[in-house]
């Protein structure tokens, strides 16, 4: 297998020179390296299926680069994390060749290098057991989104520069947590962290490593970068960063697990309170927005609150010793973590194509898109309804293992654990519910809802990739909840090296039944109702068939009440605006939410023809906003003193040799002496 892997690092070596060589002039060049992507994905998800089977995989990189002794190994848990990054990478990348072949959808050099870079920085990461080779491809992965975020030419250059601004804060803190563990360990190597005893060093340099991963996933306070990143990238690239790059911070969260074992209670309940707060945060904001491109990004921000809990409760397990309640942490996480993957890379693909098709992605102006563009439609439904967790779908499965894992408060005595779960518990209810709201705004509007006015100006669906990748990663999301016993004994394997295999394991109660680890605490059969919910749904629309006597496909049409019914035709009907007016209200201090009412025209009265005009009946206009707060309570008010800190730092670059060379002097016996002090 080691050969497989090789072989998969070149093929994306391929993927950058044909970038880079061929360019776009070539119609024929320019899918090119999106198709050498999805074989080397091919690959590396095979490389993953051996190393969850037990077979030992290690790529040698001896004296690479200067990094001295260093390996790429594939143990469990790396290979866990390649099936789930590339095994959805496979059908993104179908995608991105459909859409790199239509004119004009390509207009320069970078976008492939960056593609190519990101695959190639998932595997390094993911199988790097060195702390320098970790960090190379760490920085690499932030280079990609870079190049990727700014890639077009046309829009604001502020996404991508918050995108690395906040990557290098990412790999700042990354590099001062590992370098901290390495001067005690000393060594460089990640397996030696795992001895190291439990001190306060270790434990600052545990919170620096779940910061540094934090800042990639999107935790409040540090998300501001996802949604500006996501809408910034172009088609189904956004699916890349979403669905598959994102992962790479879900795995070091793991890793650090697995090598640092007890966190610190203090550093748990942070975690715990930060992922419910991300959680509500991002889905209320998902709920308001009026683009598509932003409800998906925002939902990003939803879900990585969503894994971030189940991680804290595993979190809390370890800081309890109680393994059942790591196992249960760890397995809702983990679920959730695949049906974000399926679904963000769903919902991406699915926008791009429709986006490709209609040339914007206002909600306004996409109503009843899916009676035009059914593949791409379908699959903006399907992905939908599995992150507003409904049966039948992945999402239904990670949410019911989350609600249940949260629910094991009462077997912590401590009122220190007990109450941030509670409180967290409620957060995440309160999430599930808006999520429903947000969700079925985008299902029954955008997908299903009457046409819009744009209908006339439909372009045709994705190629026959784009749809053959909705297609795959559409029966993704439903046939992963009908194997979740399957699914479940697979996740079990991967996180072996952090939890015992028989912990996780004891979730199956039945060859189709699981339960919550707990045994006796409550079972659910995701198979049976895979089942048991066709055919019911089938038994009612046969009885309605069969009383109906003939009535059943009858419509009696009236006239329509002047309202939100959708008899109602033109700027009178129910739109995705007004049908999030609600949620601002109610979530008003979370979303900080500004309404004005203003007279827009007093001479005409109420009607047109009115007869007898006068300003009673005004015509009025009605304006609503929300308000990131933590980009304007936190990062606005430092702006201006990081712009003093920046006119300071150009005074120090005068040109002179000499004094970049005394910079670098000072720097290296800074780092040297903090290196002896520590060790």
């Amino acid at each position: 297998m080691t050969a497989v892997l090789i072989a998969a690092l070149g093929l994306l070596g391929l993927a950058l020179l044909a970038d880079l060589v061929l360019g776009v002039r070539h119609a024929w060049a320019r899918p090119l390296p999106y198709l050498l992507g999805a074989a080397a994905a091919t690959l590396l998800t095979i490389v993953g299926a051996a190393g969850l089977a037990g077979q030992p995989i290690r790529l040698s990189l001896d004296a690479f680069l200067g990094f001295g002794a260093a390996d790429l190994t594939v143990d469990r848990l790396s290979a866990l994390f390649l099936v789930i990054s590339f095994s959805v990478a496979v059908p993104v990348s179908l995608a991105c060749a459909a859409w790199a072949l239509r004119p004009h959808r390509v207009r320069a050099r970078g976008l492939g290098c960056a593609y190519a870079l990101t695959f190639a920085s998932i595997a390094v990461i993911v199988t790097a057991d060195h702390v320098f080779v970790f960090l190379f491809a760490w920085e690499t992965l932030t280079v990609a989104f870079y190049l990727m975020t700014a890639h077009q030419r046309g829009c604001t250059a502020t996404p991508a520069i918050v995108t690395i601004a906040l990557g290098k804060v990412s790999g700042a803190a990354l590099l001062v947590g590992l370098l901290l563990l390495a001067a005690q360990s000393s060594s460089f190597s990640f397996p030696s962290f795992a001895a190291l005893p439990h001190t306060g060093v270790r434990d600052a340099a545990y919170a620096l490593l779940v910061l540094g991963f934090a800042v990639k996933i999107g935790l409040v306070p540090v998300h501001v970068w996802m949604p500006r990143g996501y809408r910034a990238a172009p088609g189904p690239l956004r699916a890349v960063m979403a669905g598959v790059a994102v992962n790479v911070g879900f795995y070091g969260l793991w890793r650090t697990l697995a090598l640092l074992h007890q966190p610190p209670p203090w550093l748990a309940v942070v975690v715990l309170l930060l992922g419910g707060a991300t959680a509500l945060l991002g889905i209320a904001h998902a709920t308001v927005q009026t683009d598509l491109a932003e409800v998906v990004a925002y939902s990003s921000v939803e879900n990585a609150g969503l894994i971030t809990v189940g991680y804290a409760v595993a979190m809390i397990g370890a800081a309890a010793s109680m393994p059942p309640l790591i196992a249960v942490g760890l397995l809702a996480a983990t679920l959730q973590t695949i049906a974000h993957a399926l679904a963000k890379s769903l919902l991406f693909t699915a926008t791009a194509g429709i986006e490709d098709a209609t040339g914007t992605t206002e909600l306004d102006d996409l109503r009843g898109v899916g009676h035009r563009l059914r593949f791409s439609g379908t699959g903006l439904a399907i992905g939908a309804l599995t992150l507003a967790g409904l049966p039948l779908t992945a999402g239904f499965v990670s949410e019911w293992f989350l609600l249940e894992a949260l629910m094991q408060q009462f077997r912590l005595g401590a009122l220190g654990y007990t109450l941030p779960l509670a409180v967290t518990g409620a957060l995440v209810a309160l999430t599930a519910g808006f999520a429903a709201v947000a969700f079925v705004r985008i299902v029954g509007l955008t997908v299903l809802g009457p046409r819009g006015p744009r209908d006339a100006e439909l372009a045709r669906d994705t190629g026959p990739l784009g749809k053959l990748a909705l297609a795959v990663l559409g029966v993704g999301c439903v046939a992963v909840a009908a194997v979740a016993p399957l699914q479940v004994r697979v996740i079990a394997a991967g996180l072996g090296p952090i939890v015992p295999r028989e912990a996780t394991g004891s979730a199956i109660k039945g060859p189709w039944v699981l339960q919550p680890v707990f045994p006796g605490f409550s079972i659910l059969s995701p198979s049976w109702l895979a089942v048991v919910l066709p055919a019911l749904l089938a038994g009612a629309g046969l009885l309605c068939l069969v009383f109906a006597r003939g009535r059943m496909f009858a419509v009696r049409r009236v006239p329509a009440w002047r309202s939100a019914t959708g008899g109602v035709e033109g700027e009178n009907q129910y739109k995705p605006f007004a049908f999030t007016n609600p949620t601002r209200k109610v979530l008003a201090n979370v979303l900080l939410t500004r309404a004005e009412l203003r007279t827009v025209e007093r001479r005409s009265g109420g009607r047109d023809d009115d007869p007898r005009p006068d300003a009673a009946g005004a015509h009025l206009g009605y304006t609503s906003d929300v308000v990131e707060a933590v980009e304007q309570f936190l990062y606005r008010p430092l702006l201006r003193p990081l712009r003093a800190a920046v006119r300071t730092a150009k005074r120090l670059q005068n040109g002179r040799l000499d004094a970049y060379v005394g910079y670098l002097l000072i720097a290296f016996v800074a780092v040297l002496a903090l290196v002896l002090i520590l060790a």
